[in-house]
């Protein structure tokens, strides 16, 4: 960030120019007005609520994967292959479980690592549990988490 600077009012409603200063590359930033709900900047995780099997998509990065207490059945969501879904280095995926059936997190040809201890392999996610994933290379995550085991 440090190489980019800024040209045009930062200031209130508009578009901004953001010129890296070593190449020609430049995007244009469009701000919001102040009687907009628009905000700048990344402040929540959207919810995909999912009530069958499911395996993780591209447009999943940052995203929330949610078991409703609607839905009591188990189920498993897949982290798929990188080579599969080239997700960045440091994408995010959070799971939730809210019934009473337990959410099997796998994973196909990569490996999960759970933090703490290493483990590897598939999670089971119990109700009310939370989890997350950090892809920490191409081809491997690790995640953390309450009642994840």
């Amino acid at each position: 960030m440090s190489n980019l600077k800024v040209q045009g009012n930062a200031s209130g409603a508009g578009t901004t120019t953001l010129q890296s200063a070593n190449t020609s590359v430049s995007a244009t930033l469009t701000l919001p007005d102040s009687t907009s709900a628009d905000t700048l900047g990344y402040l929540n995780a959207p919810i995909n609520e999912q009530s069958a099997a499911y395996t993780a998509v591209a447009a999943d990065a940052g995203k929330v994967i949610f078991h409703p207490s609607t839905d009591a059945n188990a189920r498993t969501f897949t982290i798929p292959a990188n080579s599969s879904v080239a997700y960045a280095t440091g994408t995010v995926l959070t799971f939730i479980n809210m019934t009473s059936q337990v959410v099997t997190i796998s994973i196909t040809s990569d490996t999960l690592y759970q933090a703490g201890t290493g483990s590897t392999g598939s999670r089971s996610l119990a109700q009310y549990g939370i989890a997350t994933a950090v892809k920490m290379t191409s081809t491997t995550w690790l995640i953390s988490g309450n009642g994840l085991t």
